[in-house]
């Protein structure tokens, strides 16, 4: 395994790439979400790539322009389908004997990949794809009820949110608007929810949506989407980066059995 670290064109502007080399013809493309540059939070994703990498899979990360070291305006995650498409040229063409890749996308980078039918991947990991309008996850009540159901559910049976209560540590008024929230009518779909459902329907490979069952982003996703979808796998206790140990290893599963799927396929072509 060996980490390289180059540009890429994309539309007159320069992505800047990191890749981990490995072996296996089915690699891995990981897409930042928000505005986070390609190591990830706490460089989280370059462990997460060299991690894959010793298992055998290459990886590329790159920024999206106008972010990290990547060159041009930060138009948002709406708006990233060129830079998906260049990021994956350049890994196809960087990595010697790569047949098959994955793209792989937390909260806003799932929503590109949805929203942009894959993005030229053969295969989809999408965790907590976000599917609110602007900025509206700042505010609890703007969730969908069923969320905000979710949400305080989960406190209730957090007996540290019982001892915030009681020693006034709870902001009343707000939770009054958060009940108030959770037993409205169910609010229908955002946009955004409908493009990245109607995107999603024109991907012809397999993808698995991984939701994290204490974070708000993947409520809010749950809540929109259609609850018998076979492609939906929950992580009880998990937050929104899959930061506990053993949250971090089951993502990384998870990874590592949709790569796996896309080497059989191969061997059966």
């Amino acid at each position: 395994m060996s980490r390289t670290h180059f540009t890429c064109d994309c539309n007159g502007e320069t992505l800047a790439c990191t890749l981990d080399n490995a072996a296996s013809p089915v690699g891995l493309l990981i897409v930042s979400g928000g505005n986070e540059i390609r190591s990830g939070a706490f460089a989280g994703q370059a462990r997460l790539a060299a991690r894959l990498a010793e298992a055998g899979y290459p990886v590329l990360r790159f920024d999206r322009r106008g972010v990290g070291d990547s060159t041009g305006e930060n138009n948002g995650f709406t708006d990233s389908a060129d830079d998906i498409a260049a990021a994956l040229r350049a890994f196809l063409s960087a990595q010697t004997g790569l047949r098959r890749v994955v793209g792989f996308g937390n909260c806003d980078a799932a929503s590109a990949l949805m929203l942009g039918a894959g993005g030229g991947c053969d295969a989809l990991v999408l965790t907590n794809p976000w599917t609110f309008e602007g900025e509206a996850a700042d505010d609890a009540t703007a969730m969908p009820a069923e969320a905000i159901r979710a949400r305080y559910a989960a406190r209730l049976k957090d007996p540290r949110e019982w001892l915030r209560l009681l020693r006034g540590g709870v902001d009343l008024r707000k939770l009054a608007r958060g009940l108030r929230g959770a037993i409205s009518k169910p609010a229908p779909p955002s946009s955004l929810a409908e493009n990245m459902r109607s995107g999603l329907s024109r991907f012809g490979g397999n993808a698995r949506i991984l939701l994290a069952s204490r974070d708000r982003t993947a409520q809010a996703f749950a809540a929109v989407w259609d609850r018998s979808d076979l492609r939906l796998l929950h992580r009880e206790g998990a937050d929104h980066a899959f930061s506990g140990a053993a949250d971090s290893d089951w993502l990384f599963a998870q990874l590592v059995a949709a790569l796996e799927e896309q080497a059989r396929q191969l061997d059966v072509d």
